[in-house]
């Protein structure tokens, strides 16, 4: 299937960025050497949040960002550098690619228009997108929102049949190439489903492809339009964005490497997100998606009825691995705290980039790290020590 559209820079370079599932292990980053840890001035080097950054870049990550927020202000740490070519140190306020904690934001935007009647959880995906959800034993007309939203629609992941996000030769000649979200749904319509829809629950990236096309459907814009227009500007995020087809970063960011289960990691920071999507697409901050997360807990962006419905989760045993007991509701994952309590949140992993992030059920305190690297055998170190973090910050205060 070839793409519609192609960017190309003067001097295109074969990096590589593969969008995955939630906490897909890829092969990478075991030779890469650490660079030298690091704190913003104000963190003094006995802190638990310093402490437990450095153990993350420890692992193996290039650069780490921490951020902790809650009653008592906001602390930040770092550890290694934003760009190993010229050794910058990292920043606190440094962009860096989401990928799927994208679909807290695209999940909001359609529990939106539910509020406003305007589409509803059980409406099915062949009321909304007739015919695109067909063959192979597919059948929209068995598929609700809420299905997609929560993962139980049994579709097949489309990024586990997309060389270009998978393999680095077809990386190299692809990564500019912009791709239709229909183009992405077809690849899964290849594919027999993985069981009856509302079975079970197994996490497929084709879920948000399709819902970011059901939020077109019904708003006559696309989800990045959305998303900016109802959570980016109301809530002051200057450094989240949803690109399209941009494949840079813009602005001061954090550069990601992988080494694609090879022996040398590479620079792939650049990369046409349309491949990502609504799945995995945007670019943001520290301290944008703290804001997020906490407005969005706060219940700013959504009705109460809309809130607890995304609260509604169903298992997620295919997580137990790094979040024993997990829970997953509509774009939001609830963990467990080792203290008692839960908290909620959805991690983001795309090769170079590693997003982690943890919210108490009252928005008063947020926790984000970031780390940049794949998420291979090695950086399984590194996500157990972000959820670490994340555990423990958490516990501190008590909020749960």
């Amino acid at each position: 299937m070839a793409p519609v559209t192609t960017f190309r820079p003067r001097a295109p370079i074969g990096h590589r960025v593969v969008t995955t599932a939630l906490v897909t292990a890829l092969a990478g980053l075991g030779l890469m050497t650490p660079a030298a840890a690091g704190a913003t001035a104000a963190e003094p080097a006995t802190d638990t949040l310093r402490l437990r950054t450095d153990a993350i870049q420890r692992t193996g990550a290039v650069g780490v960002l921490a951020r902790s927020t809650g009653p008592q202000g906001t602390r930040h740490a770092t550890a290694g550098v934003s760009d190993r070519r010229t050794g910058r140190t990292a920043h606190p306020d440094d962009k860096f690619r989401i990928a799927s904690t994208t679909k807290t934001f695209v999940s909001t935007v359609a529990l939106q228009l539910v509020g406003e009647g305007r589409l509803s959880l059980d409406d099915t995906v062949e009321d909304l997108l007739p015919g695109v959800v067909s063959g192979n034993g597919n059948d929209g007309s068995r598929i609700t929102v809420r299905q997609l939203l929560n993962h139980t629609s049994g579709l097949f992941n489309y990024t586990a049949d997309f060389p270009v996000l998978s393999d680095a030769a077809a990386f190299r000649a692809g990564r500019f190439d912009t791709w239709t979200d229909t183009q992405l749904v077809a690849i899964a319509m290849r594919h027999a489903p993985e069981f009856d829809p509302g079975t079970k629950w197994e996490y497929s990236n084709t879920n948000y492809t399709l819902a970011g096309m059901i939020i077109e459907r019904t708003t006559g814009r696309s989800w990045q339009s959305e998303v900016t227009r109802r959570i980016i500007h109301p809530l002051g995020l200057r450094d989240t964005h949803a690109p399209v087809t941009h494949p840079a970063i813009p602005g001061r960011h954090m550069r990601g490497y992988s080494a694609f289960g090879g022996d040398s990691p590479i620079d792939v920071t650049l990369f046409n997100p349309s491949g990502a999507g609504a799945a995995g697409g945007m670019i943001s901050t520290t301290a944008d998606l703290t804001r997020f997360y906490s407005a969005l807990m706060k219940g700013k962006l959504l009705r109460p009825a809309q809130l607890a419905e995304m609260k509604t989760t169903v298992r997620a045993e295919e997580l137990d691995d790094l979040w024993p007991g997990a829970r997953y509701g509509l774009g939001l994952l609830r963990v467990d705290l080792t203290c008692g309590g839960g908290y909620y949140g959805h991690a983001g992993d795309i090769p170079g980039y590693m997003t982690r992030n943890g919210v108490s059920g009252d928005g008063r305190h947020v926790v984000v790290v970031e780390a940049t690297g794949d998420g291979s055998a090695p950086d399984l170190d590194t996500m157990q020590a972000a959820n670490t973090l994340i555990d423990e910050q958490l516990c501190a205060t008590g909020r749960k």
